[in-house]
């Protein structure tokens, strides 16, 4: 039985939350903070359990992590803050001998640019403190990775070829909205996309490349290219991975005003003078458009996340495997109050803090996800409302 503290309470960190206080046998006490204390307080009053706390953090603050750390002493903080933050929890970890996962690499602020540079430069660091560091521990990235080690360890005696497939088939009746925070997920989708080919990074413009995508239960849907950060690690990982993408499927109205975003420069991360005040054009637009968090309640349908391997199994015969979950927005907003994209986030962040807490994933360092052995976290996942399926030797539809 271990204390944790939850830095953040969107809707990840809401969900994070609620599954955390399923499971008082592992997380004995669990402490909510966020700049925003009230809305702290709101999610402990929406779950009404005992030995649910709240404390207020300025996150972009070094001290005042390490004074909210000092105050609790937890075993573990879970990173559900923003993209930006993470490297000043990481030094609060050190400073104060607390262990750290999070569900999104360290991006800096004023650069639409990520990769895991920043955070694996700490390796040395936790190792010698006798810390672990999990990074990426959401869906993806997260159980994509662990389902890339799944297949290497039960399926493959070299992986070939990985395609990661992301399809929200939901509608949840707005004009346009996010599915999780807005700055965020514009500046990962307006940046040129890459993809790993033959020992080497290839470079296309944003959504450059797409194709028509067979989703279980869903059918149909145009996918597009991205950058994703777990292809950096898995790449490295497994290095008999000649090609490795990933692929999102966003419909036409959603492009539409995307694309007007940015052409009206919306889009722009640099600081513009309005009024006499200096104003970043992405963070207004974020204050306007609806919270992902209110998504919930009218969001209908599921997603689908999976990954497409193919490869030599173990007895060096050709195999081609799919492995994927399904998540209902409807189920997930029963449980929670929050939609799916939330829930496949931060029920895997939870599950991560259980491995981490049980003795199953503790290895002091920075680690990704797909280091560990996949198949507690994967037994975990089925129970906490995330089941998955396997398809082996099935037409994968691409190239």
């Amino acid at each position: 039985m271990s204390k944790v503290i939850i830095i953040g309470v969107g809707g990840v960190g809401t969900v994070v939350a609620h599954k955390c206080a399923q499971h008082p046998e592992v997380f004995s006490e669990i402490v909510l903070a966020s700049r925003t204390l009230s809305k702290c307080e709101a999610v402990a009053k929406a779950i009404g359990k005992s030995n649910i706390s709240v404390d207020r953090v300025d996150a972009d603050n070094v001290d005042e992590i390490v004074a909210l750390f000092e105050r609790h002493r937890p075993e573990l903080v879970i990173n559900v803050a923003l993209p930006y933050q993470d490297l000043n929890i990481m030094e609060a970890c050190l400073k104060c001998g607390v262990n750290y996962l999070d569900t999104a690499n360290y991006e800096p602020k004023d650069e639409a640019h990520f990769e895991y540079s920043w955070q694996w430069a700490y390796r040395e660091r936790f190792e010698q403190a006798g810390l672990t560091a999990i990074l990426g521990c959401g869906f993806d990235p997260g159980v994509s990775g662990v389902f890339t080690a799944y297949a290497a360890k039960h399926h493959f005696s070299e992986m070939e070829y990985l395609d990661i497939v992301d399809c929200n088939a939901g509608d949840h009746g707005k004009a346009f909205a996010t599915n999780f925070n807005p700055e965020i997920n514009i500046r990962e989708i307006t940046q040129n996309g890459r993809y790993w080919q033959d020992g080497q990074w290839v470079v296309t413009k944003p959504l450059e490349f797409h194709r028509t995508l067979n989703y279980p239960n869903i059918g149909p849907r145009e996918s597009y290219l991205l950058f994703h950060e777990e292809l950096e690690s898995l790449v490295q990982n497994y290095p008999s991975i000649k090609r490795a993408r990933f692929w999102m499927t966003f419909g036409q109205e959603y492009l539409t005003h995307l694309r007007v975003i940015q052409n009206i420069g919306m889009a722009r991360i640099d600081e513009v003078e309005y009024n006499g005040t200096k104003i970043v054009p992405l963070q207004f637009l974020k204050a306007v458009l609806p919270n992902p968090q209110d998504l919930g309640e009218n969001y209908h349908g599921e997603t689908s996340i999976g990954c497409r391997i193919s490869g030599k199994d173990k007895n060096g015969e050709p195999l081609t495997y799919y492995i994927y979950n399904n998540c209902s927005h409807e189920a997930a907003y029963r449980e929670t109050g929050m939609q799916a994209v939330s829930y496949t986030t931060g029920v895997p962040a939870m599950v991560g803090a259980m491995m981490f807490l049980t003795g199953k994933w503790n290895k002091p360092g920075v680690h990704n996800v797909e280091e560990f052995n996949p198949d507690p976290f994967l037994e975990e996942l089925v129970k906490n409302g995330l089941p998955w399926h396997e398809v082996l030797n099935h037409d994968l539809e691409m190239d």
